[in-house]
């Protein structure tokens, strides 16, 4: 996705059209045109940029992208050929870099493509019964006494009422498996009127904001250099400028993996992918963007605060001892399920936690009615996906979305999560396959995103 906010012309694997932006000056200055404001406390937060860096950089960031490396989170299945539900646009990008590569089934574990709705041993194996048996016993050997049990007990649970998601069906003939590490986000050249049109659709009809409230930098609108917007935004409840900040956050994010993943060379011979400075500045440059680049940057790590929260939250749910992140592989799904732990309870760690207590308190019969409107605003954009054309901005669109969509929704489980029983199945509150991928895949990008910043401030400190 492109910049964040109203910098409409690039969209989710969009560039925008490079510009010779150079910085000139004494070293350093580049550096702070676009970090200089992106740093101390967050708004609605008590914590600060630098706790987040230090924390995220040299702690969590390199387990994280371990745990993401393993068969049981670089799977993620998905349908790219859903029509768009809004308009009738069948138009699809053409440039080879937008092309998603399926991944042969042959190549997917046993134990993911054994039909699994939920996430666990048990659910895994209860997918096709009979007919199955002889195919799950080459993966699973037998089922224990206790686990058949756990089998007769479930229960599908219907999440319709507390998904934030559209999500795929994942047994229609057109959903595949993809393998993230081979179809990476980055830089694609999709770009243009297509992919305005989306994140238009987004912040016009989906961030509570009101029509006549023209958003920073939006194209051909009479710019008042953000005050009616800001002032409008500072005077809406918490929720209302939360979701706006998510999704500018989620906005930004995905403008850094386009910036530090851009093709800086492609020949006969080789491609060559990396960080392209000018097209950082384009985005984030205080004096480009009018001093939008920075509030970007920080509705970036106020989404990686509350998708970090959800994490810290949702520890009880991994840590039973049935449960556990099922590919047919034994030891290294017990390897795999103890680096998630570290990574949860790394995460409880964390000092300056979001406090997600102050959304929808007040007034019950209120707060019940805007949880509503935000959980179904966001379901909303998560059908928009479906609508870019081009595929590989489409998978990273709808893998992250779902992410933070299930992200959402542990935060406002938390007294179902509290009552999940330490051992057999958790009927109150579930999650898909699809969902605890997703979760965590989304909050890889964002914390290499974090990671990523770090890398361009010391290219921009050494610039003129």
């Amino acid at each position: 996705m492109a910049a964040s906010s109203g910098l409409l012309l690039p969209v989710l694997g969009l560039a925008t059209f490079l510009l010779p932006v150079v910085a000139r000056g004494q070293p350093g200055a580049a550096e702070r045109r676009c970090f200089c404001q992106v740093t101390g406390h967050l708004d609605d937060c008590t914590c600060d940029v630098e706790t987040i860096d230090a924390f995220n950089n040299y702690k969590l960031f390199p387990r994280l992208n371990e745990l993401l490396e393993s068969d049981y989170f670089r799977y993620y299945k998905v349908n790219l050929k859903k029509p768009c539900p809004f308009w009738n646009d069948n138009s699809h990008c053409g440039i080879r870099d937008c092309a998603v590569k399926p991944c042969p089934s042959d190549k997917v574990p046993d134990g993911i493509r054994s039909g699994s709705y939920k996430y666990s041993e048990e659910a895994n194996s209860l997918a096709e019964e009979c007919e199955e048996a002889e195919r799950l016993g080459a993966v699973d050997g037998s089922l224990s006494e206790e686990t058949q049990q756990a089998v007769l007990q479930w229960t599908r649970h219907d999440d319709s009422s507390d998904s934030f998601c559209e999500a795929d069906d994942i047994y229609s003939p057109d959903a595949e498996y993809v393998d993230l590490l081979l179809n990476p986000e980055r830089y694609t050249g999709y770009k243009g009127p297509d992919a305005w049109k989306i994140w238009n659709s987004i912040y016009e009809e989906n961030c509570f904001k009101p029509h006549n409230v023209k958003r920073p930098l939006a194209s051909g609108r009479g710019d008042d250099g953000g005050h009616m917007f800001y002032k409008w935004l500072k005077g809406v409840c918490v929720e209302k400028r939360a979701f706006y900040k998510l999704i500018s956050g989620l906005h930004a994010s995905i403008n850094i993996h386009l910036s530090a993943r851009y093709l800086l060379q492609d020949t006969w011979s080789e491609k060559k992918w990396g960080p392209n400075v000018t097209e950082f500045q384009q985005r984030f440059d205080e004096v480009l963007t009018g001093g939008e680049g920075p509030r970007r940057l920080k509705n970036l790590y106020f989404l990686y605060l509350i998708e970090l929260r959800a994490l810290s939250k949702v520890l009880p749910f991994f840590e039973r001892p049935g449960f556990q992140l099922y590919t047919g592989n034994k030891s290294q799904d017990a390897e795999v399920k103890n680096l998630l732990l570290e990574i949860l309870r790394l995460a409880k760690s964390f000092p300056l936690h979001f406090d997600e207590n102050s959304f929808f308190a007040g007034n019950k019969k209120e707060g019940a009615k805007l949880k509503e409107e935000f959980r179904l605003h966001f379901k909303n954009i998560s059908k928009i996906m479906d609508c870019v054309g081009c595929f590989k901005c489409r998978l990273w669109g709808k893998l992250q979305t779902q992410g933070l969509g299930t992200a959402l929704k542990i935060l406002f489980s938390e007294n179902l999560i509290e009552k999940i029983p330490e051992s057999g199945p958790s009927y109150g509150f579930q999650l898909t396959r699809q969902e605890i991928v997703a979760l965590f895949n989304a909050f890889g990008r964002i914390s290499t995103s974090v990671r990523e910043l770090e890398n361009f401030r010391n290219i921009l400190r050494e610039m003129r």
